[in-house]
Parts: C-alpha cells; sequence; structure tokens
C-alpha cells in the first residue's frame, strides 16, 4: 500500500468512489443520449415471442464472470498474488486477450495492492506484476480527474490527474522493459496514459507504430487509440474515421475490428442534433455490412464477439435496419455487452433498445397487425 498511500489525500479531496472512473461518466452521457434517440413508449411485446430473453435472465458481460477469475480475485483479496499470477499465465500468448482479462485485476489493485505489493517484492521481474501496478495508478488517476468534461474539473483535481499519470507513465515503461520484446500491452497502457497527459499528434503515432509493429489488430490498443483521435481528446472526427477505417480495412476477417467504425460514429453523434440523419449515412451502412461478414467470420469463442455484435444491434437500429437489429439482440442470448455494459444501469438501458428495435421491426414487417400484449421487453 505504500506505493500508492500518497494519492490518498486527493481521493479524500474530490471525494471519489474508485469505480467511478472516467468510463462510466462517458458512458451516461452515452446512455442518456440513447434513451433520448429512442421513440415514445408504444406497445408492449412479449420477449419469448421474439426468440429473446426476459430481462430477469440478462448477464452484463464483464471480465469479472470469465472462468477463474472470481476464484484469483478472491484469492488476491486474501493476499495471496500467486492464483492471479497462475490465472493471466493461463491465458496464453494472444496480447489482447490477455489486456482484456487483466481489468479486473487491476481494478482490485486502485483500491488495495497489498497483494500486488508482496507480487511485486518477491518477483520484481515480473512483466505482469508491473503492468498490473501501471493500469492500477491510471484507474486512480482518472478517479482524481473524475470523467467530467475539461472545463468542470477543477484545478486541484487536473494537478492531481497528471501528477498520478507520470507515475503512471514511468511505471508502465518499466513494464514495456520488463516484457517480452514482442508483447504490446504496457504500450497499450502508455496510450491510455498519453491521451490523458496531451501527447501531440507525432509523439502518439510513434507510440502508435511501436504497438503495432509487435500486435497489428489488437483490439483493446485500437480502442485506446480511437479515443486518443477523437474530437473531444486530440483530434477530430476526419481523423477519427479515418484511423477507423484504416484499421477495419487491414485487419484480416474474423478480427472484429470492423466494430471500430461503428463505435466512432456512435463518438461523432451521440447526443447530438446531427443524430437522426448521420446514423442513416449510407457510410454507416457500409460499416454494419462489414461488421455483419465480420462477425461470421469470427470463431465462436472470440472474446469480443459479444462487443461487435452489440455494437452492431444499435447501429442497425439506429440504420433503421430493424429486422437486422433483432436478429443481433437474439444472437446475444443472455448477455448484455457494450455499449450498455457500462450504462449506470446496463439492463435497463439494453432492454429500452432492444424494445425500441422489435417494435420497429414488427411494425415494419407487419404494419397492420399488433404486436403481442405482453410484459414489455424494457421491463421484463
Amino acid at each position: 500500500m505504500a506505493r500508492l498511500i500518497v494519492i490518498v489525500p486527493l481521493l479524500l479531496l474530490v471525494g471519489a468512489r474508485l469505480f467511478t472512473w472516467w468510463a462510466k461518466a462517458r458512458t451516461a452521457r452515452l446512455q442518456a443520449a440513447a434513451i433520448a434517440a429512442r421513440p415514445a413508449p408504444g406497445p408492449s411485446v412479449v420477449p419469448s415471442e421474439h426468440g429473446l430473453l426476459p430481462a430477469a435472465r440478462l448477464v452484463v458481460q464483464d471480465a469479472r464472470h470469465l472462468p477463474g477469475t472470481a476464484e484469483a480475485l478472491a484469492a488476491a483479496r486474501a493476499g495471496d498474488w500467486r492464483p492471479v499470477a497462475d490465472h493471466l499465465k493461463a491465458v496464453g500468448t494472444t496480447s489482447d486477450l490477455l489486456w482484456y482479462r487483466m481489468r479486473p485485476f487491476s481494478d482490485l489493485a486502485a483500491e488495495d495492492d497489498i497483494w500486488l505489493q508482496a507480487w511485486r517484492r518477491e518477483r520484481p521481474e515480473d512483466p505482469q506484476a508491473a503492468l498490473l501496478h501501471a493500469e492500477a495508478l491510471v484507474m486512480i488517476a482518472w478517479t482524481v480527474r473524475s470523467g467530467k468534461r475539461a472545463q468542470h474539473v477543477t484545478r486541484e483535481q487536473a494537478d492531481g490527474f497528471h501528477r498520478v499519470l507520470g507515475e503512471a507513465e514511468a511505471a508502465a515503461r518499466e513494464a514495456a522493459a520488463l516484457a517480452d520484446p514482442g508483447d504490446p500491452n504496457a504500450l497499450v497502457a502508455l496510450a491510455r496514459i498519453a491521451r490523458g497527459l496531451n501527447w501531440d499528434n507525432e509523439r502518439f503515432r510513434a507510440l502508435w507504430a511501436d504497438i503495432v509493429a509487435r500486435d497489428p489488430h489488437h483490439t483493446g490498443a485500437h480502442l485506446q487509440a480511437l479515443q486518443y483521435w477523437c474530437a473531444k481528446w486530440h483530434g477530430s472526427h476526419e481523423l477519427m474515421h479515418a484511423f477507423a477505417d484504416t484499421a477495419a480495412s487491414t485487419a484480416p476477417a474474423g478480427s472484429l475490428l470492423t466494430a471500430l467504425r461503428l463505435e466512432a460514429y456512435w463518438e461523432q453523434y451521440a447526443g447530438t442534433p446531427q443524430a437522426p440523419q448521420g446514423y442513416l449515412r449510407p457510410e454507416l451502412g457500409a460499416a454494419l455490412d462489414a461488421v455483419l461478414a465480420d462477425l461470421a467470420a469470427a470463431p465462436a469463442d472470440h472474446h469480443r464477439l459479444a462487443d461487435a455484435r452489440g455494437w452492431a444491434a444499435l447501429l442497425l437500429h439506429r440504420h433503421k435496419r430493424h429486422v437486422e437489429a433483432v436478429e443481433q439482440f437474439r444472437a446475444l442470448g443472455e448477455t448484455v455487452p457494450l455499449p450498455w455494459s457500462q450504462f449506470e444501469n446496463p439492463v435497463a438501458a439494453f432492454t429500452g433498445d432492444r424494445a425500441a428495435a422489435v417494435l420497429a421491426a414488427v411494425r415494419t414487417t407487419t404494419p397492420t397487425a399488433a404486436p403481442t400484449v405482453g410484459p414489455a421487453v424494457g421491463t421484463a
């Protein structure tokens, strides 16, 4: 705990809880935009009549639910780091999968790092422990800052944010030095840090070249870079779309990186007056077609499959391809993926959008028929 104790007064100063990091605030804004985009409530539908599960049977997608994660987290809370090390080592050599599965442990380390410090004392050259330490500092830095827009962040919050991110940068560079030369994950952590520390475009491009030289199709890295290039950070709509288009067009079939284009459209239009027409752009239709082909080519056990399908379901509905949207909602089964998994109330947000898609699909296919009345998709 000694390594992180310096920032405790900052946490008290801003009165933040550790779990309210920046993505929660960002997705709360997007959730409000999603709700605003829904039509006024109409007739309700019975989920089972459309091959859908009721709300009570839905499960929010979270890496904490993956096999073995809960047990490793419990051991860490009890002070034993070895099950965590064994669990992450068992992931294999896929760097994006490891990045995805380590998130619950960096969250825990941001709250209580006693187990991680014991790991680092016993194995000071372990690159995974070093990376978890860097990521924990990133989580704490964003908590200090809060998820508010820049104009609403106080000077004390901003100073604390940059101070802790500076520590995180040093920790990430240490993790990169310890890692295998082909492992990009410490550099992916640096990409997150670069956004907060306001790296200029040239410096970020140099980092990006290093990342893709190690793993050109790392989804987590691309998600971080997409945020860097968006208009509210260090790019523009044009730069963001150019980045997403390049990533999607150069990725192999089944990589699911085509979903990056959908996230770019959502980033640009969610909550804006341009949204209704923006979501109907033919370029978005082409991007949706590419994602559907990618979904068909992806392995059934791909760890990003549900998230890509979630983006497809949401944007197909916004693009007024309601029947196809319902097909994707149906294929999700019990899973509530991104973007809804980061909303304040994921199941309510998910079932609300699903209900709107079902009702629109019913009107499209049977304009004179009323849907089966019963418990609403959004509340069942």
